[in-house]
């Protein structure tokens, strides 16, 4: 894919979008009490998942975190299904099973993650490794934020990745902050970068805020896996303009911060480039805007009157066995192995 108007139009829309389907889910459903739990929510984070997958194929696969709104929309996760799945709705994409961003669709190449944000690192090395027996020509792409770089899975899947030359390409969302542990706290090295060499790979740091710099650096790193070249690091230096999740009040951080990051707000910044470079008129992006309102509105009012799942399909989807008592079977035959 090439970096041309057209790309660049795409992006703005689907970080507009991002952003305003998590003000939606954040600052009214969640307050409203329509979402019960945890909400986390990427803004301030958007050109990093959207400069990144919007560049990948049908067959290829994404492995998000709960801070990549973006990719899942571009792979295919329409709003309502996003809204249905907040509100654990039927519609959802677990149907009801959950009330996060912990879901996926393998038939659209997303694998779900849960809490434990570096689980997915070994993982994504290991589709790489399937696509690479297979002599498939795609990709994985790996997301997650620097406080999974702190864990011994993900030290553990860079390694495996490199030695294996597995396509696949791991995308730090460095956004200063693992919850609230500033990075210096965590680590003592400035740039989470610079770990791909200790394991054979390339490590680049890019501006996480300039989906452009995102998209010229995604398209080196996947270019070179899909021709055998093995995985690349890629930390996208960017801030959480938000608490680590709604419930979050953030006193940890200093105001001075938000209003120094907020003058790099990625969709302004994009948005202000093809202003000036009359890509877009005044008229395009209000015209934008208003349609990205219109297709939010029409989603949510069909998620909210979505049916809940009937108690009787709890089950459905979490055993191989579909039946009832498969549970009880399985507990009675592995506590009598045990005794």
């Amino acid at each position: 894919m090439e970096l041309n108007q057209q790309t660049l139009l795409d992006m703005l829309y689907y970080m507009k979008l991002t952003r305003e389907i998590e003000t939606r889910i954040e600052r009214k459903l969640y307050r409203q009490g329509k979402i019960v739990g945890g909400v986390y929510v990427g803004r301030g984070q958007e050109a990093i998942a959207v400069g990144s997958a919007i560049q990948l194929e049908k067959d290829d696969c994404i492995c998000p975190s709960h801070r990549d709104m973006g990719a899942f929309l571009i792979r295919g996760i329409t709003p309502r299904e996003v809204f249905a799945q907040y509100m654990g709705r039927k519609t959802g994409v677990t149907k009801g099973k959950e009330a996060n961003m912990h879901m996926g669709d393998m038939r659209r190449g997303i694998v779900a993650f849960v809490s434990m944000l570096a689980d997915t690192v070994p993982v994504a090395a290991g589709i790489a490794m399937t696509f690479k027996m297979r002599k498939q020509a795609n990709v994985v792409l790996c997301y997650f934020g620097d406080g999974a770089t702190s864990r011994g899975d993900w030290h553990e899947g860079l390694n495996l990745a490199s030695v294996q030359k597995a396509p696949v390409v791991y995308i730090c969302n460095n956004n200063c902050y693992a919850y609230s542990t500033p990075l210096e706290k965590q680590m003592a090295v400035k740039d989470v970068a610079v770990r791909g060499a200790a394991y054979g790979m390339p490590g680049v740091t890019v501006d996480g805020n300039d989906v452009a710099e995102v998209f010229r650096a995604t398209r080196e790193a996947i270019s070179m896996a899909r021709r055998g070249g093995g995985p690349t690091l890629i930390e996208c230096k960017t801030f959480r303009m938000t608490g680590h999740s709604a419930h979050d009040d953030v006193k940890y951080v200093e105001k001075e911060l938000f209003e120094e990051w907020e003058k790099k707000d990625p969709i302004l910044r994009l948005e202000t480039s093809l202003l000036e470079s009359k890509t877009v008129s005044q008229e395009a992006v209000k015209k934008l805007a208003a349609r990205i309102t219109r297709e939010i509105d029409e989603a949510l009012a069909i998620a909210e009157n979505d049916p809940f799942p009937d108690p009787a399909e709890t089950l459905d989807g979490v055993y191989a066995d579909q039946s009832a008592e498969a549970p009880l079977a399985f507990a009675n035959t592995f506590f009598s192995q045990v005794r």
